[in-house]
């Protein structure tokens, strides 16, 4: 397939452009929202009713993303926490990311084949933005939106393929689920703008919004069965959404009702499919359409910050600087609301 931009595509230095809560509208009619949520949407589809074992292909730009986050896995034990008066918040987490900062255009010239290196200067702040910041020593979804948006990033400079898109999410996306996890605890991140137990996670969303499509039309794991620590434990390693609940099974005490209420509410719901569908709203309505989060959003040529022309003549986009998206992230079915719409 194509490369998604040109030759002599004009890359930019993404930077912030919501400011104010009026600049929402605008970014609830952006190229990058359609191109950011449709990439959403295709990775969901793409894989709908697979495990993350399953067999894909996996490309060099794969395993070298794989690596990538191999190597700042073994920054952390190369930086382990201080001895500090506070629990949380341990001051180590500044040191790693500073090596992250440092380090990014490096990281991903190594995994990138040369042809695609013009790109790094665009795309390497989505990286360093990906796992926390630094000052307030948090993570939250913001922090996952910036590594998904330096995925799609990858996808439309065309080193990653149509045929990619599975292992984007359960190789790629998932070593990175792993790798923030074990930042999050080794250096007692505070959740960034947490919900409480009002929220489906203190850190994450999309694995839970990938993790119900791999489960759709499962022969045995209904979605209450992620309640039950039998299943819990037999399949976090093949499905998103089982790890992410082994995941608060692990860092949280007390009753799951309590200090996770929204899951325990979601396990009622009938089918994986009516679970997808309802985590999918929620996302746009609890983290897409909330200033708080995507006042640090950032947008450069890939994912430009103007409007789109409206959602029926949406493929037309597809011009000028960003031309035929691989996976087809620009499409008529991603309009959106801003209802505060959860799972029912």
């Amino acid at each position: 397939m194509d490369s998604a931009v040109s030759a002599d595509h004009e890359y930019l230095v993404p930077k912030r452009a919501v400011t104010t809560v009026e600049d929402m509208q605008i970014w609830e009619k952006s190229e990058a929202y359609y191109e950011y949520f449709g990439f959403i949407m295709a990775l969901n589809e793409a894989v709908k009713g697979k495990s993350l074992s399953v067999k894909c292909p996996e490309s060099d730009v794969t395993k070298g993303m794989v690596s990538l986050l191999d190597k700042l896995d073994v920054w952390i034990e190369e930086t382990p926490p201080i001895e500090q008066p506070q629990r949380f918040g341990n001051q180590a987490f500044r040191t790693w990311y500073k090596k992250l900062k440092e380090g990014a255009t490096q990281l991903l010239q190594e995994a990138l084949p040369e042809q695609f290196h013009r790109a790094v200067p665009e795309i390497m702040l989505y990286l360093s933005e990906g796992f926390g910041n630094p000052t307030r020593i948090d993570y939250g979804t913001g922090h996952e939106m910036s590594f998904i948006m330096l995925m799609c990033c990858l996808f439309k400079i065309g080193s990653l393929l149509e045929e990619d898109k599975v292992a984007a999410v359960t190789r790629i996306f998932n070593r990175y689920l792993l790798l923030v996890r074990k930042l999050q605890l080794t250096y007692r991140m505070e959740p960034a703008g947490s919900h409480g137990v009002w929220s489906l996670d203190d850190y994450q969303f999309i694995p839970f919004i990938w993790g119900s499509s791999q489960l759709v039309a499962h022969p045995q794991i209904e979605p209450r069965s992620f309640l039950q620590p039998d299943i819990v434990e037999s399949y976090a390693k093949d499905y998103m959404f089982i790890s992410c609940i082994q995941f608060i099974n692990k860092v949280k005490t007390g009753l799951f009702a309590e200090h996770s209420n929204q899951l325990w509410n979601i396990s009622a719901v009938p089918s994986w499919s009516k679970v997808n569908g309802g985590l999918t709203k929620m996302y746009k309505a609890e983290v897409l359409a909330k200033f708080p989060v995507i006042q640090h959003v950032l947008f450069g040529s890939l994912l430009p910050f103007k409007v789109a022309q409206e959602p029926q003549n949406v493929r037309s986009v597809r011009s000028g600087l960003t031309p035929r998206p691989p996976t087809g992230f620009l499409a008529p079915s991603t309009t959106h609301t801003s209802s505060n719409t959860a799972p029912k």
